[in-house]
């Protein structure tokens, strides 16, 4: 395994044209298998559009593009790291998709 990957983590994907951060927890991105959202430059806020700021990256996190990524057979690297605020707030709005009515 190359690095460990955390909840927040933003990383450059190959074969994606955007940064993605981490939301899964630690304990799933052990096996390089992590879910992931893109961050768009551009977009508005919305509850599932959640602006970030973090050192290198800043934009809006789309967090009902969810998806599976398998980091074993891609090439990554970290690129930056959010706040713990957004992380909450980030997780929240992916939380609130699978919330019952």
């Amino acid at each position: 395994m190359k690095e460990e990957l955390h909840q927040g983590d933003i990383l450059k994907i190959e074969q994606v044209k955007v940064p993605v951060v981490i939301v899964s927890k630690d304990f799933f991105n052990k096996t390089e298998e992590i879910i992931g959202c893109p961050i768009y430059e551009k977009g508005e806020a919305a509850p599932l559009h959640i602006h970030i700021s973090a050192n290198k990256v800043k934009g809006y996190v789309q967090c009902e593009k969810l998806a599976l990524l398998d980091l074993r057979v891609r090439g990554y690297s970290k690129i930056d790291r959010l706040h713990m605020e957004d992380i909450i707030n980030i997780t929240d709005a992916v939380q609130g998709i699978f919330d019952y009515i």
